[in-house]
C-alpha cells in the first residue's frame, strides 16, 4: 500500500550498508549498525525543510491566536462575518492550514517506512494487527531467509538477521532474546534511556517556548513530559533492537534539530508583526 515510501526507504538504507560493507566487509554487524543510524540522518536532513514549514505554522498560529480570540469574542453572534474576519487575518499572516499540515503528513509517512523496512528483515513473528506497522503474513525462519525485503536480496536479508550490536543481535527483542537476554539487556537499556530522555528533554524545550497555557495544554504537557518518555520503556520489550537503534537516532535528531532551528529563529515575533516570514527565511 505504501510501497512509494517503503521502496525509496530501503533504497537508501541498501546504499548506506553496501558502501559500508565494502569497507568493513559483507558480514560486518557495524556496516548495519552505521547503515540504520545513517538511515535515520539522511531522511531527517530530507525533511528539514518541512520541519521548518511546520516552524512557522507553530509560531504564526501562537501569534494569531490572541487575535483569533478577540474577533471570536467580537463576533460571536455572526459567524459569517467571524469567518471573513479570521481568513482575512490568516492571509495577512500568510498562514495556510494545509501547508502547515503537510509536512507532518510528510514525516508520517516517512516515519512509517522507516519502521516497516526494518521491521520486515524479520517476518516470522506474529501478524501484526495494526494497519502499515506490520507484516500481512507470518512465515517460517527458513521463508524468511530466503525472501527478498523489497530492494535487499535474500543474502542481505540472512546478513541483517545475522547482525549484532555487542552480542545483541539487531532483529532480537527483550521478549524474544532466549539465551541472549543479558546481552540484549545490555543494548536496550542504553537505547531505550537515549530515546526517552531525549523525547523529554524535546518537550521540555518545545514548552518553554509556549506564551500561554490553558487546562488543555497543561495536560498535553504532561504527557510529552513523562507518558511519551515512559513509551520508549514499552518499545524497549516490544521493538528490536534494530529499530531501537533508529528510536534513539531519530530522537536525538529532533532535540538537536529542534533546538538548534529554533535559538536561530530567536523568540517569537508580536501578533502586531505583519508576518513572520522575514526572521525565518534566514534559517532557509
Amino acid at each position: 500500500m505504501l510501497d512509494f515510501v517503503y521502496y525509496p526507504v530501503s533504497a537508501v538504507l541498501w546504499l548506506w550498508h553496501t558502501g559500508f560493507a565494502a569497507v568493513l566487509g559483507a558480514g560486518s554487524s557495524l556496516a548495519w549498525v552505521l547503515a540504520i543510524v545513517l538511515l535515520v540522518v539522511t531522511v531527517r536532513a530530507l525533511l528539514v525543510r518541512p520541519f521548518l514549514a511546520q516552524v512557522r505554522f507553530s509560531r504564526t498560529m501562537a501569534v494569531l491566536q490572541p487575535q483569533v480570540r478577540e474577533l471570536q469574542a467580537k463576533y460571536a453572534d455572526d459567524r459569517e462575518k467571524l469567518v471573513a474576519e479570521t481568513r482575512k487575518l490568516q492571509q495577512e499572516h500568510n498562514f495556510s492550514l494545509l501547508r502547515g499540515c503537510l509536512p507532518m503528513v510528510g514525516q508520517l509517512l516517512l516515519f512509517l517506512g522507516l519502521y516497516h523496512v526494518l521491521r520486515s528483515f524479520d517476518r516470522t513473528g506474529p501478524v501484526s494487527q495494526v494497519p502499515l506497522l506490520g507484516n500481512s503474513t507470518s512465515m517460517t525462519a527458513a521463508e524468511n531467509a530466503a525472501t527478498a525485503n523489497y530492494v535487499f536480496a535474500p543474502a542481505q536479508v540472512q546478513s541483517f538477521l545475522q547482525a549484532k550490536l555487542l552480542d545483541a543481535p539487531l532483529s532480537a527483542t527483550l521478549a524474544t532474546s532466549g539465551g541472549s537476554l543479558s546481552a540484549v539487556l545490555a543494548v536496550v537499556i542504553p537505547l531505550v534511556l537515549i530515546a526517552g530522555v531525549a523525547t523529554h528533554f524535546t518537550a521540555r524545550s518545545a514548552i518553554a517556548r509556549q506564551t500561554e497555557t490553558t487546562p488543555q495544554t497543561r495536560l498535553i504537557n504532561r504527557l510529552t513530559l513523562w507518558v511519551f518518555p515512559l513509551g520508549a520503556a514499552v518499545a524497549g520489550v516490544l521493538m528490536p533492537v534494530g529499530i531501537l537503534i533508529y528510536f534513539a537516532t531519530s530522537n536525538t535528531w529532533t532535540f538537536a534539530q529542534q533546538h538548534l532551528i529554533h535559538r536561530r529563529l530567536g523568540p517569537l515575533p508580536t501578533a502586531n508583526t505583519p508576518s513572520p516570514r522575514r526572521p525565518e527565511s534566514a534559517a532557509d
